[in-house]
């Protein structure tokens, strides 16, 4: 009897990464650092272990393009259209400046500028994959740091595609007009799909699930959806686009339709499987040798990613007007090499670029630092030096709107300081208007505030974890505070510096876990509403009322 020719690799890989990451776990080192590292040892450059990993890298491939789905499913068009307001034009930003940053380190020591720019698009790419992932399990997605870095990844990895179409024109085999020329038409054919995908989106697939869904089997349902997405990544390949992409707009495809959270609902655990395996293939890059032989280079290349490229997003988050906090923990989320750089990089090999032995301390400081990431983000909140040290900037750069306000006009005295102005901190906000009761609101989201300012409403930009900015709040004078945002770390810190300016104003906190609700008590809130809870006695409120109407 005949055995499958990878089962046994298979085997291998999921034994020895489930034990790396259980033992790693037991330290509080993130999973996906035990994944790496299990990668590690058994790629190449390790105990050799794993031979065949074409087959590897082609199971990550559709890890990838799961993941890509997946965060497609999340965003419909409208709420898209929101995130590339906040960050589209500081993703550009924080491209350019690595590009020019690398082209001006080239030209210091003296590298071709095809490579330079090459090496740019390397150290420009973040990694969508670990960063998001991480982002996830500690609910900091909708924080302002996490739409800020969420709406940059977005946009690298729509990057990619010019990327992928200039790097073979920098041999300089092709003359700047049919360069351009190539570029062009290759954009447009992009322009044109994603045109034609929400067309397609709009007028077949809400029919076509309908067709799927009458069917009241799970099975089906889970086979068009893997059909949708594939296939629209197969398409977009096939035309010369990244799989990634198709990928993405197939996710966006569903998100518009009635079937979006069902999918989620049956995609997410294949998902996690293909991208475990995805993480695992990361590793199998890690050169040890290179550390041992080269470690000056594999320092500075490191360095290169987690302090100079770190220092650049953090650059571009403040030139869009986040305050030093969310610009620092923006900055620290987006300083690794990306996952989309092992696709450049074999690009730039085919055009002759560069060679395996250029890019292999690259490729091995990359790999570390996706592997120290979800440290970093960790242990991010907690460092405070950083924002102190882009408190002059913030100041020059004009990000606190909460210094702006007018004092002598509206005095402000027995009020209630609101701290987030999203869903619920509008509600409270129109309920404290209607009623002529004095109050304040403050949040880092910019659209937020320019949506409060549109409802003639005093709401202003500023971080509430900062004393300076609760202090122009007139926070000892405050009849109340309401903290109401979704960033975990940034309600500790809230409530840590709104005890030190007033110690004794009321500070009523929203949570969404039952778990946190003693440690902010403990820390100085003085009522906690925790999601969970509320939750619950709607429903019952709900269920109980439903039960005697019948």
């Amino acid at each position: 009897m005949t055995t499958l020719p990878f089962l046994g690799d298979l085997v291998l890989i999921s034994s020895v990464s489930a034990g790396v990451a259980l033992l790693l776990g037991r330290l509080k080192i993130p999973t996906i650092a035990g994944f790496l590292c299990a990668g590690a040892l058994l790629g190449p450059h390790g105990f050799a272990l794993e031979t065949n990993t074409e087959f590897i890298e082609r199971l990550a491939d559709i890890g990838v393009v799961l993941l890509l789905f997946t965060i497609g499913l999340e965003f419909s068009i409208a709420r898209l259209r929101d995130v590339f307001k906040q960050a589209a034009v500081g993703g550009l930003a924080q491209i350019l400046l690595t590009l020019l940053v690398a082209v001006g380190i080239g030209h210091f020591i003296g590298i071709p500028l095809s490579q330079a720019v090459f090496y740019g698009f390397l150290f420009a790419l973040s990694s969508t994959a670990v960063v998001l992932r991480v982002l996830s399990e500690r609910g900091e997605v909708d924080a302002p740091h996490g739409r800020f870095i969420l709406g940059t990844l977005i946009f690298q990895d729509l990057c990619v595609i010019p990327m992928v179409l200039i790097i073979p024109l920098l041999n300089g085999q092709q003359s700047v007009f049919d360069s351009s020329i190539s570029l062009s038409l290759a954009l447009l054919k992009a322009a044109a799909v994603i045109v034609g995908t929400f067309l397609f989106a709009r007028v077949i697939v809400p029919t076509f699930f309908s067709w799927v869904d009458a069917a009241r089997s799970r099975e089906i349902f889970l086979l068009a959806v893997l059909c949708l997405c594939l296939g629209t990544a197969w398409l977009t390949s096939q035309i010369g686009l990244s799989v990634a992409l198709g990928a993405f707009l197939a996710g966006m495809i569903v998100a518009d339709s009635e079937y979006g959270h069902r999918a989620m609902g049956d995609i997410l655990p294949l998902r996690d499987v293909f991208l475990s395996l995805f993480f695992v293939s990361l590793g199998m890059f890690f050169n040890g040798k290179l550390v041992i032989e080269k470690p000056l280079t594999i320092a500075l290349l490191l360095s290169g990613f987690l302090f100079l490229k770190g220092l650049l997003a953090t650059l571009s988050a403040m030139l869009m007007k986040f305050p030093a906090r969310a610009a620092w923990l923006a900055g620290v989320g987006l300083a690794q090499f990306g996952e989309f750089g092992f696709v450049l990089t074999q690009v730039g090999l085919s055009a002759g670029i560069v060679s395996e032995h250029d890019v292999q301390p690259v490729l091995t400081a990359g790999v570390i630092s996706i592997c120290l990431t979800p440290l970093l983000l960790k242990a991010a909140p907690h460092m405070t030096a950083g924002e102190k040290i882009l408190a002059p900037l913030e100041r020059l750069l004009g990000i606190r709107g909460i210094d702006s306000i007018n004092t002598r006009r509206h005095p402000l005295e027995n009020h209630v300081v609101v701290i987030g102005f999203g869903v619920a901190g509008r509600q409270c906000a129109r309920e404290l208007a209607e009623r002529q009761l004095p109050f304040v609101a403050i949040d880092m989201n910019a659209s937020n505030v320019r949506l409060g300012r549109s409802m003639n409403l005093p709401v202003y930009y500023g971080d509430a974890s900062s004393p300076e900015a609760l202090r122009h709040t007139h926070l000892k004078t405050a009849k109340l505070v309401l903290v109401m945002i979704n960033d975990p770390q940034a309600v500790l810190r809230i409530i840590d510096a709104a005890r030190r300016v007033a110690p004794n104003v009321p500070l009523l906190v929203r949570t969404h876990y039952v778990a946190d609700r003693d440690r902010l008590l403990k820390l100085g809130a003085s009522d906690v509403i925790v999601e969970e809870i509320e939750a619950a006695h709607a429903m019952v409120a709900r269920m109980l009322a439903m039960m005697t109407s019948t």
